[in-house]
Formats: C-alpha cells, structure tokens, sequence
C-alpha cells in the first residue's frame, strides 16, 4: 500500500492540479502540502490541522474523505508504536528497596544523635579544673563572709 502522502499526490497529479492550485483551493500554505506529500506530518503544526489538511486536500482533488483519514491513521499507528525498553523489574524495585534502608537507617543515627545533644545534662559540661577552682573560689568567699 502506497503512503498516504504519495497518494494525494498521485490523485493531484491525476488531476493535473499544481501544488499552488491545491494551496489556493484548501488554503493550505505550500510548505504544508509540500510535508503531507512527503509523508513528514510530524513537521506539521499537531493532529487536529493535519486531520484538517487532510479533509482539505482529499476534497480539492475529489478523494473520499474518510478513506483519506483511515489512510492516515492506518499509516500513523505502525509509525507511532515503539517498542517499550526491557529492564529487569526485581533488580530495579530491590535497588530501591535498599535506598530506601540505607535513607531510614541515615535517618536514624541523625536523630539519634540530635537527641544526645538535647538530652545531655547541662551542669557536668565543666572541666574538672574549672569546676573545683570555682568552688574553691566560691567557699573562700562565703567563709570570708561569714
């Protein structure tokens, strides 16, 4: 089965219509038809104005229209399919398994160590020179005093 594009250009050659006439006839600017002949509707500006193009065209060069459509769309089904990739499904979901240990087992030690500092008694933080020299200090004073 011939491309859908040669065949509007065939049945617009049949026709002995020029691409310009065919322009003026649908309103369809020449570098469009110019892509619809050589099959690059992915050049075009989406789905909805190739369909429309198409409708256009099939009807200046007297083609049925809903033969031109199913033209098109059986040709776009074998260009649109594409192979999905292989890829292992259990080595992928143990990869992320084991992320997602190794973010909670981080997580972990964070908090862990985030709640020793918190947790950590305030008045034993003194070395033992300072806190005996201060208590001497303090214990001078109050004698002194009393």
């Amino acid at each position: 089965m011939e491309s859908i594009g040669r065949y509007l250009r065939h049945a617009r050659e049949t026709r002995a219509m020029s691409v310009e006439e065919v322009s003026r006839a649908t309103r369809i600017p020449v570098p469009s038809i110019e892509r619809i002949e050589a099959d690059h509707f992915d050049d075009l500006p989406g789905e909805v104005f190739v369909r429309g193009f198409l409708r256009a065209y099939a009807r200046a060069v007297s083609l049925p229209v809903e033969e031109v459509l199913a033209r098109y769309t059986a040709s776009r089904r074998v260009a649109v399919v594409t192979p999905l990739p292989i890829a292992s499904p259990a080595g992928g979901s143990q990869g992320k398994r084991f992320g997602v240990a190794m973010a909670f087992v981080l997580l972990l030690i964070l908090f862990t160590l985030a709640l020793s500092i918190v947790m950590r008694p305030r008045g034993h933080d003194m070395p033992p020179e300072l806190s005996s020299r201060d208590a001497g200090g303090i214990s001078a004073h109050v004698n002194a005093q009393g």
